[in-house]
């Protein structure tokens, strides 16, 4: 079949632009190179991250550190996912993923007086409406609570925030070209993150690059069998999709399954869950209209109970296809999967590899996108979802 997101990449001009092929594309496809120009910036302003760090308490210990919360809303949420693991082991200290949707009606139950806490808060625009309304809100009232903000738009109103507020609040600002300009965030997505995972390895940003610079690779190299598999494996016509995967891989799934329904305007139904999880009840959605992705761990612990679950799917003949990602050979799946996906770099802890595994169900998401008749840029023509959420109404 060839590369077919390279053939997307080559069509016309003018055809792209007339089958919404335009952004969405271009930027799955340039995700490793924006790694390294995101690492290059989180490097240039190494001692300012360092120092909002410090001013927060990061790095006291495990008993004084601040309580760190991974903010955004839907996949700026999963964003947090992804990397709360990684932060934790760095910082010794708790960092847990919290939606900007739940802080804005529970706020009280999360924050205790006294005690110190730090946001990390992840927007592609900087525009969200819950976003924007919970940053001014805890800035306003909330003195005790420090922000990193990261996001892909300097003139949004979360980067002007952290402007007049620079004595709590910081804002990393990535490069122009993780602003997608589809509506499905993928550039942005795997940039954030990486601009997370940089933060979390500032003591050590210079050894992080080289892991960045393998990221990258192992991403060129990824991206044309992905692109294969996910084209095929979307000519089933399924109309189910489930995504599985342990600890930062099941952000991973969360991302993947959001991608697949946002693109498909719905077309395509979808569920993320653990490999354990999935067994105490979603596993009835696997039926024969559904493809089943699993994002297979490195640990040998983690990866005993995902084998487990594969052998049980391929027993009970569950699924229409059956897609893993593994790194190394991934010779202990070879007769459980439709479709054995291998990342080139079996050294690779499960906690840098979201970025990689992620560009499948965002490929995924375009192929079925356009088996849907859609076109990908846009994919919701009656405007039931857009680029930037609809303003809402604020309560007190």
């Amino acid at each position: 079949m060839g590369n077919p997101l390279r053939t997307l990449l080559d069509l016309p001009e003018r055809e792209r632009a007339e089958r919404g092929l335009e952004h969405t594309p271009r930027e799955i496809g340039q995700q490793p190179d924006t790694w390294l120009t995101t690492y290059q910036i989180c490097s240039d302003r190494r001692a300012e991250l360092n120092d909002a760090l410090r001013r927060a308490g990061v790095g006291r210990g495990s008993t004084a550190s601040p309580t760190v919360y991974l903010v955004g809303a839907g996949t700026s949420d999963y964003t947090g996912r992804a990397l709360a693991p990684l932060l934790r082991d760095s910082w010794n200290t708790d960092v847990w993923a919290l939606p900007s949707t739940t802080l804005l009606t529970e706020f009280d139950q999360f924050h205790s007086p006294g005690r110190e806490y730090l946001w990390i808060s992840f927007s592609r625009s900087g525009q969200s409406p819950e976003g924007v309304a919970l940053l001014e809100r805890a800035l306003g009232r909330y003195r005790q609570i420090k922000h990193l903000v990261i996001t892909c738009n300097p003139q949004g109103e979360m980067a002007q925030l952290c402007v007049r507020h620079s004595d709590r609040a910081t804002v990393l600002v990535l490069d122009d070209a993780a602003n997608d300009r589809g509506l499905a965030m993928t550039s942005s997505f795997s940039n954030m993150l990486l601009a997370g995972q940089c933060v979390g390895h500032l003591d050590s940003l210079d050894e992080f690059g080289k892991v960045v610079t393998q990221l990258s690779e192992c991403g060129r190299e990824f991206l044309p069998s992905a692109a294969e598999a996910a084209a095929e494996a979307t000519t089933l016509g399924c109309t189910r999709a489930c995504f599985v995967g342990s600890g930062v891989l099941r952000g991973v799934a969360d991302e993947c399954a959001l991608k697949v329904v946002e693109l498909s305007a719905g077309k395509v139904t979808t569920l993320a869950e653990t490999p354990l999880g999935l067994r105490h009840g979603p596993m009835s959605s696997v039926d024969g209209q559904c493809l089943f992705t699993a994002f297979l761990s490195s640990e040998p612990r983690r990866r005993g109970y995902e084998l487990d679950l594969l052998r049980e799917i391929d027993r009970k003949k569950l699924g229409r296809a059956r897609i893993v990602v593994t790194a190394g050979d991934g010779s202990d799946v070879a007769d459980l999967a439709d479709f054995r996906l291998r990342l080139g770099c079996a050294d690779l802890p499960d906690n840098y590899r979201p970025v990689l595994d992620v560009m499948l169900g965002q490929l995924l998401g375009l192929f079925a996108s356009m088996r849907c008749g859609l076109k990908p840029d846009q994919p919701s023509p009656n405007g039931v979802i857009t680029r930037v959420v609809q303003p809402i109404k604020l309560y007190s």
